[in-house]
């Protein structure tokens, strides 16, 4: 038996389960927060007395400190042990949420949940590391969807939680309900989890500073263009100037420098450049559509906030049941077949939702949402687990912090333009149709019988932009759909894994 595999046997299947157990309570802590405290934005504006562009900084705070600090945890891993990263991340996230909770103004707030996303940043990528490491080749597929369970339900369960969370007892309790799960999570890893060995590397710092860079002005311009119209703000136009400016120098940096903080080794594996690929179009269209379905259901179609939660839920039902055994088809299934049903399912949730309108019932949000969770979990787990089949144990750390970044710059980008997609074409949508409205149809003044009073004419107003800002949300999802489908043939890039392949090195003292 190689020592490859002896060292996997050695991890027992009660441990191997208790591991999970804590790593996943980690990365579920980490993925719900991504979307939990949205909800919540409104009381807490009230309570500590902001305005609606400081609420902004609330959110803006903690996706900067995670994208920036998630490409550093692979190269911190193999400097203190994996063990010790995750263990201080867990301890870190669970104390700063705390804090997030005791906040008694929006300066303290925002500090906490910068730090709270500075610890958060390794609890994903680390989690799925540590899941590929303490089981065989084999089971990499449950093991994956184990793990992808949690990073793709937590921000579909996120709002309905924090809704319920803030409605029934307070704003505060969103960030409150990290501690106990952050607490068991701490206690698993401290008791279960074995050290991996330490190699340490040269930091490069150029490097890290100018991606660090690159990618914080890209997150904070995209949180703010909404707020400031765009490149019509000097701020806006700063900050993409120094984004692609430090963008570039990255790029100089990692091909020219001897040992670059991003190993451009990990490209050069065909699987591996593919996966991102997908991975960020993944990101765009789940976290995407995510942001659209709330205001278009309470805003637009006056659901109450908890019908909405139940409306939705079944993306993440379709999800779950999906993760439940698709894991066990990847490994007796081709991965790329299970990736074009999983990505064709999407696109055609995503063709329902083009056919929604303000005279439609719940039942096609269901089920173009069940469809679409279905979909996501079956494109993401062999996604997952062909991606890093090819990619040496060596890079794996930094390689799962580099997929999970992308997620999250998909996520961000993604919605940034939808949220501007919407708000354009709501426009031209108003002015199309207001040319067509004329006094003439009797249908209209059936509709708003009183065209002659300012009281007529506003209610005519309104129900304009209400069918323009529905035409709007369907031009979104069309064009979700046509990104979709133009990813689909990259699939046939991706190598399929042998299935004789050695066991991946897990390490474990």
């Amino acid at each position: 038996m190689s020592a490859a595999a002896a060292t996997h046997d050695a991890v027992d299947p009660g441990r191997r389960t208790l591991i999970t157990i804590a790593v996943m309570l980690a990365s579920i802590l980490q993925a719900l927060d991504t979307t939990i405290a949205n909800v919540a934005l409104p009381h807490i504006r009230g309570s500590l007395s902001a305005t609606l562009e400081q609420m902004g900084w609330v959110l803006t705070s903690y996706i900067v400190a995670v994208a920036i600090m998630t490409p550093f945890t692979g190269w911190l891993a193999g400097q203190v042990g994996r063990k010790q990263v995750l263990l201080v991340s867990v301890i870190g996230f669970t104390v700063t949420s705390a804090l997030c909770g005791f906040a008694t103004s929006l300066t303290e707030l925002v500090l906490f949940r910068f730090l709270q996303g500075m610890f958060g940043a390794a609890l994903v990528p680390m989690s799925q590391a540590v899941l590929l490491d303490i089981n065989p080749v084999e089971r990499h597929g449950r093991a994956t969807a184990t793990w992808a369970m949690g990073v793709t339900v937590g921000p579909i369960i996120g709002p309905a939680l924090g809704g319920w969370l803030t409605d029934d007892y307070s704003w505060r309790w969103v960030f409150y309900i990290n501690i106990p799960f952050g607490i068991l999570s701490a206690l698993g890893i401290l008791s279960f989890l074995k050290e991996t060995p330490i190699r340490r590397s040269g930091f490069d710092f150029f490097g890290f500073a100018t991606l660090s860079l690159a990618i914080g002005g890209l997150q904070v311009l995209l949180d703010r263009g909404p707020l400031l119209d765009w490149f019509n703000s000097t701020e806006i136009c700063i900050e993409a100037l120094v984004a692609a400016v430090a963008f570039y120098l990255f790029l100089v940096q990692s091909f020219t420098a001897r040992a670059p903080f991003v190993s451009p080794a990990l490209f050069a594996d065909r699987n591996f450049a593919v996966g991102q690929v997908f991975i960020f179009m993944i990101g765009v269209v789940l976290f995407a559509c995510l942001d659209l379905l709330p205001p278009l259901l309470t805003d637009l179609m006056g659901y109450p906030v908890v019908t909405t939660g139940l409306v939705t839920a079944p993306r993440g039902i379709g999800t779950f049941c999906t993760m439940l055994f698709v894991g066990r088809l990847v490994g007796r299934i081709d991965a790329r077949i299970l990736m074009s049903v999983g990505m064709l399912i999407v696109a055609l949730s995503l063709w329902m939702m083009c056919g929604f309108s303000l005279q439609m019932d719940s039942h096609l949000v269901i089920w173009s949402g069940f469809l679409q969770g279905v979909g996501t979990g079956l494109a993401y787990v062999p996604l997952a687990a062909v991606t890093f089949a090819t990619l040496t144990p060596q890079l794996r750390s930094e390689g799962t912090a580099i997929f999970n970044l992308l997620r999250n710059m998909g996520s961000s980008i993604g919605i940034a333009a939808v949220q501007a997609l919407l708000t354009r074409n709501t426009q031209v949508m108003h002015a199309r149709l207001a040319e067509q409205v004329t006094a003439w149809g009797g249908h209209l003044a059936a509709k708003v019988p009183d065209l002659d009073t300012h009281h007529g004419l506003a209610a005519l107003n309104q129900m304009v932009t209400r069918q323009a800002t529905m035409i709007a949300f369907n031009n979104d999802f069309k064009l979700m759909l046509v990104m979709t489908l133009a990813v689909v043939p990259l699939i046939a890039l991706l190598r399929r894994p042998r299935r004789n392949a050695a066991p991946v090195e897990i390490h474990a003292e």
